[in-house]
């Protein structure tokens, strides 16, 4: 299991890693695909419920998305 879904996240975008003690925040996109990660959805249908809710095109936000996921592994969350 990653340690994506021991992350302890709030409304705001503060997120708490309790295996290590530190500490992130993420803005409403971060927030917004942290939250599918944690729900097990695929790349593809956070591309598409992301490109939805921010009406924004879809290969900006699969760029966004494959972006994102690349900082949650450098940081081993995933």
């Amino acid at each position: 299991m990653s340690r994506l879904h021991q992350l302890a996240i709030n409304e705001e975008g503060f997120i708490f890693d309790p295996a290590t003690g530190e500490s992130f925040t993420v803005n409403s996109t971060g927030l917004f695909i942290l939250q599918e990660l944690k729900e097990n959805k695929s790349t593809e249908e956070i591309v598409v419920a992301l490109s939805k809710e921010f009406e924004d095109a879809p290969e900006t936000t699969e760029r966004d998305v494959i972006d994102f996921v690349a900082h949650l592994k450098t940081h081993r969350l995933m």
